[in-house]
């Protein structure tokens, strides 16, 4: 029986070529410290998207409130404010 968290993969050789040319050429080593470091990186990005899509889950939802509630402000004007903040003016943004 195999240690727990033990895994076996199989690459292309086109690709095992690569991971031995990294391991090889980086500070890695071995080719499963390599793999080890691609699978955290991913995790890392997994977490990070998904706590941005919660911040961004929780902006919609206090959005949806205010709009509920009567707190809106006019298409033009959020605009406008838009505008102000970026100094630039109405001609100008249509060209961005």
């Amino acid at each position: 029986m195999k240690p727990s968290g033990q895994m076996t993969i199989t690459l292309t050789n086109e690709l095992e070529q690569f991971v031995r040319g990294e391991v090889t050429a980086g500070p890695f080593a071995s080719n499963s410290e390599y793999i080890r470091e691609l699978v955290r990186e991913r995790y890392r990005q997994k977490l990070e998207r998904e706590e941005k899509m919660k911040t961004l889950n929780a902006a919609l939802a206090r959005g949806m409130a205010d709009s509920a509630a009567g707190r809106v402000t006019p298409l033009a004007e959020a605009f406008e404010k838009v505008r102000a903040a970026l100094d630039i003016t109405a001609d100008e943004s249509q060209h961005v």
